[in-house]
């Protein structure tokens, strides 16, 4: 149902129209509808041919200003919040356009990915016609162009990223991508809280895609999950080899232009005496793509390939998956290895971002101590990789030990409730302790 209509200035007058709605009957969502701007074919940011689409500093920009309409009173006056949460650089310059009134919301800016910026140039910040003062090195400017996501950085009452690793991350140059000086000066307004799960959806013992539910103590039926798994796919299912699993996107920051010669070389040379079998679910870059199918048709019996995205499927390689690899160059946080994690399936990380946050390495002393939760590696190479995968598969080996591990994994808490204290204790701070106006 429409409950409102009005208009918004940027750069000239669109009419808009915000429109109710309920996810799963629970809380209200409202929709900017707007089809000069969205309704087009593609998807959200880009075209049909995988393009950005030129105007997107103006549709997203249409976004931040009816955020500010609604935030300040100005669309719904029975209702004004206290504190406005934005997200990544589609939601940046809310921030910033809220702290032009003496009166306002406090804001939070969280950052899921630094990589992506929202960077347009100085023809676009005109033509939003953005304060001139705001075009300096220490507001929007940002290298010559201008950033939604700097606007949010330094104008938002506080910062957050989705973990406390990641957090620490992007004040470096390694995975600051240009902003690790801004980052760094506003520091003390930076936070990581770790993503959570919802346990209701990613819950082996409950799950109704995977044909065999279990739980820590009938850890016996993963194996048979395995088994339906391999008989569906045509994988080899003499129950010997262990099955590495891989949800991801196909792209090079999550590593996966590594995947295909990794695979190549485990299918040549067994890892640490076993044979491994591969079971790979995602889309991303054409090439990766194609490789990995290339290996499918070569190995069928060993490697089992989908190109895309089941929801089904996901489940099922979790469940039947032995090993879970996420060799990510940069991960802010990641949920597959968590899910990994309930399932048993012990997940094989690069110690970065969420990652190091969530995966406890299988060394001898944390084995000792009854706290390893899988396997983590430093490099994002092959040589790394493929050590780490020996790690797994001797931890493989030893079935006392693996089970042991395996419970310990599984006795892990992710949920959303201790994630949503942290922000609720920030939603509580920044109500009163609004950052300056600049």
């Amino acid at each position: 149902r429409v409950i409102a209509n009005f208009t918004v200035d940027v750069g000239h007058k669109q009419s808009e129209a915000l429109m109710e709605g309920r996810v799963d009957s629970a809380e209200s969502v409202w929709v900017v509808h707007c089809p000069t701007f969205f309704d087009r074919p593609g998807g959200p940011y880009l075209d049909e041919s995988k393009t950005d689409w030129p105007d997107n500093w103006l549709r997203f920009a249409l976004l931040c200003r009816v955020a500010e309409a609604i935030a300040l009173g100005h669309v719904l006056s029975q209702w004004i919040p206290t504190v406005v949460h934005c997200n990544d650089w589609h939601a940046g310059l809310v921030p910033a356009l809220l702290s032009q009134h003496a009166v306002r919301p406090a804001t939070v800016m969280t950052i899921h990915n630094l990589a992506y910026q929202g960077v347009f140039g100085y023809d676009a910040f005109q033509q939003l016609k953005l304060p001139a003062h705001w075009w300096s090195f220490d507001k929007l400017e940002f290298y010559g162009n201008f950033s939604f996501l700097k606007a949010g950085v330094v104008f938002a009452d506080f910062i957050t990223t989705v973990s406390p690793t990641y957090a620490n991350e992007i004040i470096t140059p390694e995975f600051g991508y240009g902003m690790e000086g801004v980052l760094a000066f506003h520091q003390p307004r930076l936070q990581g809280i770790l993503n959570g799960v919802d346990y209701a959806l990613w819950n082996p013992a409950s799950d109704p895609y995977i044909p065999h539910p279990y739980q820590q103590a009938s850890l016996e039926r993963k194996a048979t999950n395995k088994l339906a798994f391999q008989q569906t796919v045509g994988l080899n299912s003499d129950g010997l080899s262990p099955l590495v699993g891989v949800v991801s996107r196909l792209v090079h920051q999550k590593g996966m232009d590594l995947l295909p010669a990794l695979i190549e070389q485990t299918l040549q040379k067994p890892t640490a005496g076993h044979e491994l079998q591969w079971a790979v679910l995602g889309s991303g870059e054409r090439y990766i793509e194609a490789a990995l199918q290339a290996l499918a048709q070569k190995y069928p019996d060993r490697v089992s390939v989908q190109i895309g995205y089941d929801e089904p499927m996901a489940h099922q390689v979790e469940a039947a998956a032995d090993l879970f690899l996420m060799p990510s160059r940069y991960e802010p946080c990641g949920l597959n290895q968590i899910y990994s994690l309930k399932y048993g399936t012990l997940p094989i990380v690069r110690k970065t971002g969420g990652l190091a946050d969530t995966v406890v390495d299988a060394t001898p002393h944390a084995i000792e101590l009854g706290t390893a939760t899988g396997v983590q590696f430093e490099q994002c190479d092959i040589p790394s990789i493929a050590h780490a995968l020996a790690r797994a598969v001797m931890l493989y080996e030893d079935k006392a030990l693996l089970r042991r591990v395996r419970r310990t994994a599984m006795s892990q808490s992710f949920g959303w409730e201790s994630s949503a204290a942290e922000y609720q204790a920030v939603y509580q701070y920044v109500a009163r302790h609004r950052h300056r106006k600049v």
